[in-house]
């Protein structure tokens, strides 16, 4: 790990964690080192997706002669990563400082530090991870496409809402609800994707038998979806590789035949909600960010679209702490899903002095917690303090990503009073150290039971019925 002296202490600490290292504060003053160093030169990064869609990212590093030099490695690294789990991509280009492209390349070998990650894209965009270096002005620019999925009402609808622990189905007929259900499920245990595929299409099925005919079908799931396929979803964790190829990657396409071909659209469900969220809005601009068993974030854009970015912000670094606590999955530390999610709650407990069942699950240990701190207990409280002061850092390293005029927080760890501890402490955070976004952002607390109403219609939502 190279070496990155920038530490700047924040103005609001989160009380259960005395070395946390805001990204944003950080860089902050990395990038002000660079430009009064004399000997700043320019940096541009590009990520290619699918269909030659490329994000590109510019900014500023010491020069390569600089004594500052070495301090560029983890400025970029933490950053080529950020923008990877954000925007998504299979080709990385670097343009400008050889040695910087050099460093990042070798991160992202089947032996680097990031191997993880390069492995993880090469499934999503089925093809391999690629590094290239160039020069600054070889570096192609942004060529952006977002889709005008949603908001469409018309006609005999179906939303279906795939959770992890119970589906979730309604019957839309003109934007109205018509009929709903919750069934309880198990897609993470289960090994069949036959299991899986029965139980989407009887859901799709019993809302069918609630309207005159069916013209369209909306899908909103946590994973990551192109083209209407399953590149990666948490869903069929148990299913083996080789039948995830052949029985998941088109399950869905699979269930819109056995409806009849109508209209389809599958989304991630964190884009869904934060549409859910624009259209009770009636804005645009909406980060949608819910802490549940991860960090599940979703993006609408300024046109009022979603992006076809990856926005899974649970992997993207907020804390330069080198000794912050290291996400099992990707074997990488400080990032979104141990700040966001109820692993956030569980690191923090023994710091407030609580000690929680051992054998009981990470759910359990949620409401251990909350049910703590229904009964006034102080402890609890400074968890959900803690929380909110990262999510105030976390948004103003968020907002160098994405425009953002409302950010909705929502998800498990926010019932309660606790979601409103969190949301406090983060406009704290905001008004004390970032004024300019405290005046643009509006945080929102959504009400749990309007939101799953308003998640299943904007799933029903997405596709539009062609005339």
């Amino acid at each position: 790990m190279s070496s990155f002296n920038f530490q700047v202490t924040p103005k609001i600490v989160p009380v259960l964690d005395k070395d946390y290292r805001p990204i944003a504060l950080e860089n902050r003053a990395y990038l002000d080192a660079v430009k009064k160093s004399g000997k700043s030169v320019p940096l541009a990064i590009a990520l290619e997706r699918g269909d030659g869609v490329i994000s590109t990212y510019k900014t500023q590093v010491f020069a390569d002669d600089s004594d500052m030099a070495e301090s560029n490695l983890l400025y970029v690294e933490r950053l080529v990563k950020t923008l990877l789990w954000a925007k998504g991509g299979w080709k990385v280009i670097i343009g400008g400082s050889k040695k910087i492209g050099e460093y990042i390349k070798n991160a992202y070998t089947p032996e680097g530090s990031r191997a993880f990650d390069a492995k993880f894209m090469s499934r999503v965009y089925e093809k391999p991870f690629t590094v290239e270096i160039t020069d600054y002005d070889k570096v192609p620019e942004t060529n952006e496409v977002s889709n005008p999925v949603g908001r469409h009402l018309d006609g005999c609808r179906i939303g279906f809402d795939a959770g992890g622990s119970d589906r979730k189905v309604s019957a839309v007929i003109d934007g109205q609800a018509v009929y709903s259900e919750e069934v309880i499920w198990h897609p993470k245990v289960t090994e069949d994707p036959e299991y899986h595929f029965n139980e989407i299409l009887t859901a799709m099925k019993t809302a069918a038998s609630h309207m005159p005919r069916v013209d369209a079908i909306g899908v909103s799931s946590a994973g990551i979806y192109i083209n209407n396929r399953v590149m990666v979803a948490s869903l069929f964790l148990k299913v083996p590789e080789d039948l995830f190829d052949k029985k998941v990657k088109d399950i869905f396409l699979k269930c819109q035949k056995e409806m009849g071909k109508v209209p389809l659209e599958v989304a991630n469900d964190g884009d869904v909600t934060a549409l859910a969220g624009a259209m009770d809005l009636n804005d645009t601009n909406v980060l949608g960010l819910a802490m549940g068993t991860s960090e599940a974030v979703g993006y609408v854009d300024k046109l009022g679209n979603i992006t076809g970015w990856l926005n899974e912000l649970a992997f993207v670094p907020v804390d330069y702490n080198p000794n912050a606590m290291v996400d099992e999955w990707s074997g990488d530390y400080g990032c979104g899903v141990k700040y966001f999610s109820q692993d956030s709650v569980i690191k923090l407990a023994p710091n407030a002095g609580i000690e929680l069942d051992p054998n009981a699950t990470p759910a359990e240990k949620l409401k251990a917690v909350q049910d703590l701190h229904k009964k006034g207990d102080e402890r609890a409280t400074k968890i959900f303090q803690s929380i909110g002061t990262y999510l105030g850092y976390a948004l103003a390293h968020y907002a160098e990503f994405y425009d953002i005029k409302h950010i909705l927080i929502l998800g498990r760890v926010t019932s309660g009073e606790g979601g409103n501890l969190i949301l406090a402490g983060a406009e704290a955070v905001l008004k004390a150290e970032f004024p300019e976004l405290a005046e643009k952002i509006k945080m929102h607390l959504p009400d749990e039971s309007n939101r799953r109403v308003g998640q299943s219609i904007a799933a029903a939502s997405l596709p539009e019925i062609k005339k």
